[in-house]
């Protein structure tokens, strides 16, 4: 008998530690790790790879720290992870460093951390605490701002330094986690709309009109009111010529970001040359790839900075549209897996931070995708998992880590 109570303990470890969410964790970070070594092989770069592993390791100890906290601790400081991601963002805006036109770094000896990335994740738990507090309705204009002024603080000190793509991020969060909590699809979709009405308008009239059509026809799905829905198809229809006035207030930089998703082949010496070089490599991969330290655009650096933003055209030109393929579907699998646990978790807060995760990890994925091929504009976003970036890669691992506390606790509580 006592034999058999071993053997049952020991299954129902098994099933709470969620065994198959690591193994995607670590294929998809090996495939980062190959693709970030061929990006900095014989280099003066070289030294990203090394202290890429660091981050790893360290991100794993957290990882796994963080699965085996009791949930009650991680409700707890859920606004005291928020309040430390807004000290260090204020702490940046004063002593940080500035990489790349960006003032979002802390200096630590050889080491650089980026609260932005921490920033993310201390939103997402704030979030989380406030929707699953008792008495709470999200339809109600009080709990609704309480809401969006946890989203705006963070946001604000991020555009300040400025990192556009990573406040996209946080509100690509929001944007998941209100559908998911039960927020009006009808104005949650004429939201989402807009920006993109926007960006398409600057492709040309063909493009804009084609994808105001599209989304005009589905607003009379939601079955609303008929005059409401003809305003807001005249609002869509009318962008066009509004968004010549938004193109005039954005900074040049962002501005280039446009011309460039744009027209990339209109400077190809300059803001198009990246894109260029990443879709080219892409291409070039074939079926099987080039093969291992192989690539053209890789090995000859045709790519700037092919380690952080366009790692994705390494294993695309090296391994093909097989490795390209196999990085998706890692990204997809991890993402499902997250969003089934989610789905069966019975606490809101744990299905809100899973949601959450399940939104940056997939907002990532798709922006950063989309640049490397040419399909969306290059916003400064990296590819989970695989992206150089000690903060990143740790951050990301923290998230699976939540994940996988909620997968834990939901099991550890059934089998009581």
């Amino acid at each position: 008998m006592k034999l058999d109570k071993n053997i049952l303990l020991n299954n129902q470890s098994k099933i709470q530690f969620d065994w198959m969410l690591l193994l995607n964790t670590i294929a998809i970070l090996l495939i980062g790790l190959i693709s970030l070594y061929s990006a900095t092989y014989d280099s003066n770069m070289s030294s990203f790879f090394y202290k890429q592993i660091v981050s790893v390791v360290i991100g794993f100890v957290l990882m796994f720290i963080i699965t085996y906290l009791p949930e009650s601790w991680i409700k707890f400081n859920s606004w005291t992870f928020y309040i430390l991601s807004i000290i260090l963002l204020l702490v940046v805006a004063f002593v940080g460093v500035e990489i790349n036109g960006t003032k979002g770094w802390l200096r630590l000896g050889g080491f650089s951390l980026q609260p932005a990335e921490f920033a993310k994740i201390g939103v997402l738990l704030a979030i989380a605490s406030v929707v699953s507090r008792k008495g709470m309705n999200i339809h109600t204009w009080r709990d609704f701002a309480l809401v969006l002024l946890i989203v705006a603080v963070p946001s604000l000190l991020i555009m300040k330094q400025p990192d556009f793509g990573t406040a996209t991020v946080i509100f690509a969060m929001l944007y998941v986690i209100l559908l998911w909590i039960g927020f009006s699809p009808f104005i949650l979709y004429t939201l989402i709309s807009i920006p993109f009405l926007i960006l398409f308008s600057f492709k040309g009239d063909i493009w804009f009109y084609s994808l105001a059509a599209v989304l005009s026809l589905f607003l009379f799905t939601f079955r609303k009111n008929l005059i409401l829905t003809i305003g807001l198809i005249l609002i869509f229809f009318s962008i066009n010529f509004l968004s010549d006035n938004v193109y005039e207030k954005l900074s040049p930089h962002q501005k280039l970001r446009i011309q460039t998703f744009v027209e990339p082949e209109a400077n190809p010496l300059g803001a198009g040359y990246n894109v260029i070089q990443s879709v080219m490599a892409v291409g070039s991969g074939g079926l099987t790839g080039k093969g291992f330290l192989q690539g053209t655009q890789t090995q000859l650096r045709y790519i700037p900075m092919q380690w952080t933003d366009f790692i994705y055209s390494v294993p695309t030109e090296e391994f093909g549209f097989i490795g390209g393929v196999a990085v998706i579907l890692l990204l997809f699998s991890m993402i499902w897996k997250m969003i089934n646990i989610a789905s069966i978790v019975h606490d809101k807060f744990h299905s809100v931070v899973c949601i959450g995760a399940v939104s940056i990890l997939f907002y990532h994925s798709f922006i950063n995708i989309g640049m490397a091929i040419g399909v969306m504009p290059v916003m400064g976003i990296p590819l989970p998992f695989m992206s150089y970036g000690g903060t990143f890669v740790i951050s990301n691992l923290i998230l699976v880590g939540l994940v996988m506390n909620v997968h834990r606790t939901h099991y550890l509580k059934r089998s009581i």
